[in-house]
């Protein structure tokens, strides 16, 4: 038998009769991208949770976008204590996680989630059992919860924390049937719809136990001009449905503003650990919420938001101020007559801004890593913008956020014809948005078209004639051309004053292999590759350099790298078995040269080598090798057989 209390009350949650805890199975779902109001007709599996559960009607995000929102959650802080203010950034390994303390507590943890914007390498992933990002770039809510409840049911011993995590709603909309149908006049709620008949199968699998569903946070629907999320701080993407359930909850509605940081206190006190500021507990915080992409991409006004009673204030430039409870549509700014605390203005006042050195550095430099992320229509900027005092407010150039993100998922992906007129077109509503003057005279760079591509530069040089992005993308376009000569001292310079700079250091790679600097070109690809996770044709590149200068380990240690990623599609074996003979390692060698296709050009010179390979290691079959090198042979390698004295 059990005693309940109400949640919040940290040991004491749930006692067993004899007075000792008991623990909690815990479960934590996220809906991406699900506003507030979405909930309703469309979502009987959340309004059965909320029948027997404490809901809360005014939860706040802490951020408009996925990665950093969890990262509030997992971390019970706000983007400035935890540093990740956009989507492809990183969480410091210095950050605490809650699986990490729940593991610690004796729990197995377990984490599912459905988009590349939470794939384990951005820091979320410490501390779980299982951390499930098994997809390319996203994957639905049904294969996601098909995947957890088939770990539901490998039973094991202890309590679990698991987290869910579904990213349906997001653009475009395209729910499955029956949704499509049903909801064909309104396809994202159709695609909430679809998300919530998963949520039902969830929680009906996961039994007994405590339960928090939440969303990360809201979509723009078009509201202020915003048709996606990300870039503004209004209601639609910064209110969200949240929902606790389970032992010690008190049914009911709760109207208290909350942040969705407190995720994370809640559940640390179900797990018997400390969570000074639990979900249930009441709380006279200010609540507090940010939007800095458009200032970390473009320079534009930061954006800060502070939320007390029905009273919510923006600041980015100027305040504005509504009753978000009589003014859910946020029409009426009441700036000029309605009175802030002084804790609310604290917060606007305090509310730490980002640096934009160190958000710049942590952009992912992995181009496979970029392109995923621009399919789900996320791109951040590897630029540091201009501040200017006279920036534009985000609100102001709300009609601008579709040019820009197609504009920049366009040049991600290469298509650089495509995305010049919509540059050209955010150049000319701000012509100091450097970001854009960059991409523009890279892509006309990428295209060949000089003249053009000069003039951009010079137009960005204007813009900020001290950057060292400008200075970069202009060593980058020499580099690539007739003139790369030119870019040889720019790039030394700016790889001496910033070794972590990864385009330059790329550029300078192919500079000194042109220069036939080969151990130079491998130095510098080592210290690329600590920077940033090689491609595999890299590592080829890598080994085939190694090869050039006689640098056997080094070699060795890249083509092994390059056939563990590449798989059945490595086609370098013979170069290692080569390199693994160098290195004496000739039952090694045998396997590669064993691993050479007979459709491969160089199949006499492995057929060579591997009879070279059968006498060094006495194989009983030696004397036929040989011969088969002998009927095999080409030219090269037939003068070759003629001198091994390992054949006669």
């Amino acid at each position: 038998m059990f005693v309940l209390v109400l949640v919040g009350c940290g040991k004491e949650a749930v006692r067993q009769a004899g007075g000792t805890p008991a623990p909690l199975n815990i479960l934590l779902v996220t809906l991406d991208t699900t506003r507030a109001d979405a909930i309703g007709e469309a979502t009987p599996a959340f309004n059965a949770l909320a029948k027997r559960g404490l809901v809360f009607r005014q939860a706040y995000a802490t951020v408009p976008q996925t990665l950093p929102s969890h990262a509030s959650m997992l971390t019970g802080l706000y983007p400035g204590g935890h540093g990740v203010h956009e989507n492809a950034r990183r969480l410091d390994a210095s950050r605490g996680v809650l699986a990490e303390q729940l593991k610690g507590a004796g729990y197995r943890t377990a984490a599912f989630v459905s988009a590349f914007a939470l794939a384990r390498r951005f820091g979320l992933a410490r501390g779980f059992d299982v951390y499930d990002d098994a997809f390319s770039t996203e994957r639905s809510a049904r294969e996601t919860t098909d995947r957890a409840l088939a770990f539901l049911q490998q039973k094991s011993p202890g309590p679990l924390f698991l987290w869910v995590h579904y990213y349906d709603p997001h653009y475009p909309y395209t729910p499955p049937e029956p949704y499509r149908t049903r909801y064909a006049d309104r396809p994202y709620l159709g695609e909430v719809a679809s998300m919530d008949e998963q949520l039902g199968r969830l929680i009906q699998a996961f039994g007994a136990g405590a339960i928090i569903v939440v969303s990360d946070h809201g979509e723009g629907l078009g509201e202020h001009g915003e048709a996606q999320h990300g870039n503004l701080l209004y209601q639609a993407t910064m209110h969200v449905p949240l929902v606790v359930s389970g032992p010690g909850v008190t049914n009911g509605v709760s109207e208290t503003p909350v942040s969705t940081r407190r995720v994370f206190d809640t559940i640390a006190n179900w797990a018997g650990l400390t969570g000074p500021n639990p979900l249930g507990k009441a709380s006279d915080e200010v609540v507090a919420g940010e939007a800095m992409k458009p200032f970390l991409d473009y320079g534009w006004q930061p954006q800060v938001m502070a939320l007390e009673g029905s009273k919510k204030a923006i600041f980015a430039g100027q305040l504005e101020v509504y009753d978000v409870v009589a003014d859910p549509g946020e029409t009426r700014n009441l700036a000029t007559t309605a009175e802030l605390s002084r804790d609310a203005r604290a917060t606007l006042r305090d509310y730490p801004i980002p640096s934009l050195e160190s958000a710049a550095a942590a952009v992912p430099s992995d181009e496979e890593e970029r392109r995923k992320l621009a399919s789900l229509g996320y791109v951040a900027s590897d630029v540091k913008p201009v501040i200017r005092k006279d920036a534009p407010r985000p609100a102001d150039m709300a009609p601008l956020f579709p040019v820009l993100d197609r504009a920049s998922g366009l040049f991600v992906r290469g298509q650089y014809a495509a995305a010049i007129p919509l540059l050209e077109q955010i150049r000319a509503r701000d012509p100091n948005n450097l970001d854009a003057a960059l991409r523009l005279a890279t892509a006309h760079s990428s295209l060949g078209h000089e003249r053009e591509a000069l003039a951009g530069f010079e137009a960005a040089q204007r813009i900020a004639p001290q950057s060292p992005d400008v200075r970069t993308y202009l060593a980058l376009h020499y580099a690539r051309g007739k003139d790369w000569e030119k870019a040889v001292p720019m790039l030394e310079r700016i790889v001496a004053d910033s070794p972590d700079r990864v385009p330059a250091l790329e550029a300078l790679i192919i500079v000194r292999e042109r220069q036939q600097r080969f151990e130079d070109a491998i130095t510098l690809r080592q210290k690329l590759y600590a920077l940033r996770a090689p491609a595999p044709a890299e590592l080829v590149g890598l080994g085939q350099l190694g090869m050039v200068t006689g640098q056997t380990a080094v070699a060795i240690d890249a083509f092994e790298k390059a056939r563990a990623a590449q798989g059945p599609a490595f086609r370098h074996h013979l170069e290692l078995g080569v390199l693994y003979m160098e290195a004496r390692r000739f039952e090694d060698a045998r396997a590669s040269l064993d691993s050479v296709l007979p459709a491969n050009p160089r199949y006499p010179l492995a057929l060579f080598k591997r009879a070279q390979v059968s006498v060094l290691l006495r194989e009983p079959d030696a004397r036929a090798r040989i011969e088969a090198a002998r009927a095999h042979a080409d030219p090269h390698t037939r003068e070759l057989i003629d001198r091994e004295t390992l054949f006669h």
